[in-house]
């Protein structure tokens, strides 16, 4: 005698119909979200595999684009940067889950924000400061709703998988961002300022806010500063190897005439122009500025407007 087997195989409206009382079809929710990932996580652990993984248990066919996993291990100031990069060159409604989470366990907020361009979600640890200052939060949540986490009880040490994940999967399937959190004053985020720069004549007075793979160095002093005229960086080299340079023999700084590619210069050569992220950059061609320079994130440096 043969045993009728009944299979139900649960959609993501399903799914959520049963434990939350939402019926918007998925095709219609989904069909102009994507959902980015950033992190410190690195790529030998599989800490970005399982995340992709909770996302996928929620949403299978959701687009989910990887922004970098490299951001040294909790560096705030390069999280900030390069998701401030990264934002304007995705679609409105675009969910972005960033964790970079030195204090995650700890009593720092969990929180999800709605701006013009889309959504974040990730701690409230001034992450996302950078964003907001260009593009306003309209509103935020503290995520105290364990319907939209993985389980209940999240791991402590595991917020990314377990909390920030399935709530930006959530989120990019249409779900309300008040019915995952308790509403709070988006003036009240922590807020991660980097210094402004400032300008006193013709000298402007910036620091280096972030340094990518190649060593360039990227200032906080925007393209808009120096637009439609000549100037030069000028960057302090005490620590530099005046060995193998001898302009760097004779004065405790360094003076960086403005160009418009690496190749304006000879390989191994220190340059300034405008990155492609438009800020003031200084480079090497060939080479590393933070490396060849001795340079780094915070140092002070200084550009001259030329007449």
């Amino acid at each position: 005698m043969s045993v009728p087997v009944f299979i139900h195989t649960f959609n993501y409206p399903d799914l959520l119909t049963a434990r939350l009382g939402v019926t918007e079809k998925i095709g219609k929710m989904q069909q102009n979200r994507l959902l980015t990932l950033l992190t410190d996580f690195g790529l030998q652990d599989v800490y970005v595999g399982v995340m992709k993984g909770a996302i996928a248990q929620i949403a299978p066919t959701l687009n989910v684009v990887d922004l970098t996993h490299q951001i040294p291990p909790q560096n705030l100031v390069a999280a900030r940067f390069c998701l401030l990069n990264a934002v304007p060159y995705f679609p409105d409604g675009t969910v972005h889950v960033a964790v970079v989470d030195p204090g995650v366990g700890s009593r720092r907020r969990a929180i999800a924000v709605q701006f013009s361009g889309g959504f974040l979600v990730g701690p409230d640890n001034g992450l996302f400061s950078g964003v907001l200052e260009q593009w306003p939060a309209i509103a935020a949540v503290e995520l105290t709703c364990p319907d939209y986490w993985r389980t209940p009880s999240p791991s402590h040490t595991f917020h990314g998988r377990d909390i920030f994940a399935p709530v930006g999967a959530h989120l990019a399937c249409g779900v309300p961002l008040d019915r995952i959190g308790r509403a709070i004053a988006p003036e009240a985020l922590i807020s991660f300022p980097i210094p402004p720069y400032t300008q006193t004549g013709n000298h402007l007075n910036g620091s280096i806010q972030y340094a990518d793979r190649f060593g360039n160095l990227i200032t906080n002093i925007p393209s808009k500063a120096v637009l439609g005229q000549p100037w030069s960086v000028v960057v302090p080299v005490a620590n530099a190897n005046a060995e193998t340079d001898i302009s760097l023999k004779s004065s405790p700084t360094l003076t960086l005439p403005a160009s418009q590619t690496y190749n304006d210069h000879p390989p191994g050569t220190p340059l300034a122009l405008v990155g492609s992220h438009g800020w003031v950059e200084i480079a090497v061609n060939q080479g590393s500025a933070q490396t060849q320079l001795q340079l780094t994130c915070g140092d002070l440096i200084e550009i001259l407007l030329l007449d």
